[in-house]
């Protein structure tokens, strides 16, 4: 989880950096489909990329000796989300991004088989479900014929249950709920649930200005 959360920390920096994160690129889909094109810093890629197939080495060896280890196992979940994050919005293959989506949600499966209180596993469900769920009908048609997962309410579930009792991506399930709301307009819900954020992460100006927006 070291290295994975590593990782984490080089892709949103840059997302920061892009100023790709604004609310109004995921509240509605043509926004986000026309969100501006940057440049990506390619020593930044270097660094994730590095964290990222270091996070595989340590969890692919300690699941050849342990299977079913949660570590490993979110590990694992983890780099196929970010991963799938930099396809989708920096190099816009939204195809490659779904296929790494699937892979996740498939070791989410095998880790919540194992351990059905590993909540932070439910996220990779919920985030399938949930954002695939907001394309238009033939498309979510089309995506399950591939084995695509298109169910909202699921989604909104598995993300619930994230948000109320994981311990690594609870605040990302939040943030996602958040999003959910507003798609929603349910703007008093997303405004509660970004005061928890800023509450929880002072430093973090981002959830500070979301929240002003609103």
């Amino acid at each position: 989880m070291g290295p994975a959360s590593d990782a984490a920390a080089w892709l949103y920096s840059e997302f920061a950096r892009m100023h790709v994160l604004e609310s109004e690129y995921f509240v509605q889909n043509s926004s986000f489909l026309h969100m501006r094109k940057v440049v990506a810093d390619p020593a930044v890629k270097q660094k994730f990329e590095a964290d990222l197939g270091r996070a595989k080495q340590l969890a692919d060896a300690m699941l050849a000796r342990s299977p079913e280890d949660p570590n490993a196992l979110l590990a694992a979940i983890l780099c196929t989300g970010l991963r799938s994050d930099y396809l989708a919005m920096i190099d816009k293959r939204y195809l490659a991004a779904l296929a790494e989506v699937k892979a996740g949600t498939a070791v989410a499966q095998r880790a919540l088989a194992a351990h059905p209180d590993l909540y932070d596993a439910y996220l990779a469900i919920g985030e399938e479900n949930y954002l695939l769920s907001q394309k238009a009908a033939p498309v979510r048609w089309f995506l399950h014929m591939g084995g695509a997962q298109t169910d909202k309410q699921v989604g909104l579930e598995n993300l619930r249950l994230t948000a109320e009792k994981g311990r690594y991506f609870a605040p990302f399930a939040k943030l996602l709920l958040a999003v959910a709301d507003l798609r929603d307009n349910r703007v008093a819900s997303a405004r509660q649930r970004l005061a928890w954020l800023v509450a929880a992460f002072p430093q973090n100006g981002l959830y500070r200005s979301e929240l002003a927006k609103l």
